[in-house]
C-alpha cells in the first residue's frame, strides 16, 4: 500500500474538502501525518472550518484555493495561508520544507482561473 503522502492531491477549494490532512513537522522533517474528516462537509458555516483547523493546532494551511473571507479568518487565527498549490501531497510538502512555496495567499474566484505557484 502506498503511503498517504504519495497519493493525496490538493483540492481547488479547501472549504469543500471532505477530509483534511494534518502534518506535524519537527526539525524540518515530517513527524506525523493524520487525515481527519471535515465536520462541516456538505454544509456552509462561515468561519467554522478555519476554527476547526485552528483547534487542531495548525499554524499554516496550504490549499489549492480559498475565498477572501476564509483567508482573513485564518490570518485572524494566526494561521498562515498559502494558496495556489496543486499536485500530490508529498511533492507540495517537499517544496514547503525546502522553502520553495511562495509564502502568499490570494483569494480564488468562482469565475476566474486559479494561478498555481509552486
Amino acid at each position: 500500500m502506498k503511503r498517504i503522502v504519495d497519493w493525496i492531491v490538493f483540492s481547488h477549494h479547501f472549504g469543500r474538502c471532505p477530509y483534511y490532512v494534518f502534518v506535524e513537522i519537527e526539525d524540518g522533517k515530517i513527524k506525523n501525518v493524520e487525515v481527519k474528516k471535515n465536520p462541516y462537509f456538505g454544509s456552509h458555516v462561515p468561519g467554522a472550518v478555519p476554527q476547526f483547523i485552528a483547534d487542531e493546532g495548525a499554524n499554516v494551511i496550504i490549499a489549492g484555493g480559498m475565498g477572501p473571507r476564509a483567508l482573513e479568518r485564518f490570518r485572524r487565527l494566526n494561521i498562515q495561508p498559502i494558496t495556489g498549490v496543486t499536485g500530490k501531497l508529498r511533492d507540495v510538502l517537499n517544496d514547503f520544507l525546502a522553502g520553495n512555496l511562495k509564502q502568499a495567499a490570494e483569494p480564488c474566484g468562482e469565475r476566474r482561473e486559479v494561478k498555481y505557484r509552486i
